[in-house]
């Protein structure tokens, strides 16, 4: 690895690490000062890097699957971006704590006094919860390591076994993984309104997750291009793949969202639509706004042009914007539920969101750099590894 990008990544993960201690900090005082209003926090700013940790496990798979010249030089980003589960199982610990803050279902009154409660008891309570969450990330931690472990296999080897097993696994990964998201979402965050329900939410979710990890590997590439590896290889192609490929994120996603809203609003039920009157009620209307101009239509009106896509510096400031929009869209996912009337800002909500995001940032520069930038002898690749590659990893 070129040294002064190891330098860089030095600090960026010294700076993580702190952000990081200090957020997390800044939580557990938070979560003894008010703990209504920290769970939900910890729970948003939680469930955003989660998705990009699942995002890029998704994306690691299509390209283990199909190949791409976008992946040849994203593919050790990804790796990196999901080998950061561990992390994320252990984070979500505080959440077991504020169960009965967060779940009309984990409060013995609520339940006593709904009907739709005591229906779905066998389902949403504490064990089977808690049973789920493990299943969830054993399955996702466990396939994430394999194929971890197989990809640095194949660069020390021609032999296509290790790449061979990668895309016999990423065939049923790519089903397992929205299977497994979609159960985990319904119930970290449908089941904050537990007589709402959706047979899209999942999509929507898995979608949205696949999209910020092609944001924010477009990011890190248009970072990296002028350092060494990736600067013999300093070409526009990945660029325009990969901002056709968040152009088609950005439609689905619209797609499935906005159809969505279309069929439940049209239905005009109110165990259904309550979800969405508490996130259009008040304030909130402006988070609608601003997901419509920032997660679709500026992203989608600019990536139709094909210079826009070839433009590095203008694809990474709408990468960006997509990214950061994200974040709006993770908040207004979870926070409506409990200050339906208008946004609420808090300070836990930002400590919590640096707080997980330094944490991440930390491991995944440190996966980053126990690995080559760029994989070698995958017989699909489009750009062989330069030749220092060959030798050790850090000489």
């Amino acid at each position: 690895m070129n040294e002064t990008l190891r330098s860089h990544l030095n600090r960026f993960q010294s700076a993580g690490l702190v952000i990081g201690i200090i957020g997390l900090a800044l939580c557990a005082v938070g979560a003894f000062v008010d703990a209504d209003r920290f769970f939900p926090a910890y729970l948003f700013g939680y469930l955003f890097w989660l998705g990009l940790t699942l995002g890029c496990f998704g994306v690691a798979m299509i390209h283990y699957l199909t190949g791409g010249r976008w992946g040849d030089l994203t593919r050790r980003f990804l790796e990196a971006g999901f080998m950061t589960l561990p992390l994320m199982a252990v984070l979500f610990v505080p959440i077991f704590f504020g169960l009965n803050h967060l779940y009309p279902w984990a409060r013995p009154a609520e339940v006593a006094a709904s009907k739709i409660l005591q229906n779905k008891a066998p389902y949403m309570n504490f064990g089977a919860f808690t049973g789920r969450m493990v299943f969830y990330f054993v399955v996702m931690s466990v396939m994430a390591w394999l194929l971890r472990k197989w990809s640095l296999e194949q660069d020390q080897t021609s032999d296509v076994e290790p790449t061979r097993r990668m895309r016999m696994l990423s065939g049923p990964g790519i089903i397992i993984y929205p299977l497994t998201a979609s159960f985990a979402y319904i119930d970290w965050v449908m089941s904050l309104e537990p007589d709402w329900y959706s047979t899209v939410f999942g999509v929507i979710i898995c979608a949205g997750q696949v999209l910020l990890a092609f944001t924010f590997v477009t990011l890190l590439l248009a970072w990296f291009k002028n350092y060494e590896p990736f600067s013999q290889y300093n070409t526009r192609a990945p660029f325009h793949q990969l901002g056709n490929l968040i152009l088609s994120f950005v439609v689905f996603w619209t797609y499935v969202s906005f159809g969505q809203l279309l069929i439940i609003w049209s239905g005009n039920l109110p165990h259904e639509i309550s979800w969405y009157l508490h996130r259009i009620g008040g304030s909130w209307k402006w988070i609608i706004g601003f997901l419509a101009a920032f997660h679709f239509f500026f992203p989608f009106f600019l990536l139709l042009f094909r210079t826009m896509k070839r433009h590095v510096r203008a694809l990474s400031f709408l990468a960006a914007m997509v990214f950061v929009a994200h974040i709006v869209d993770a908040f207004w996912l979870v926070t409506p539920t409990f200050h339906p009337t208008g946004i609420r800002v808090n300070w836990i909500d930002f400590a919590a969101l640096l707080g997980v995001g330094g944490a991440w940032v930390a491991m995944f520069i440190a996966m980053l750099k126990r690995a080559p930038l760029l994989a070698r002898n995958d017989p699909r690749m489009h750009y062989p590894a330069p030749a220092q590659l060959a030798t050790a990893h850090g000489q």
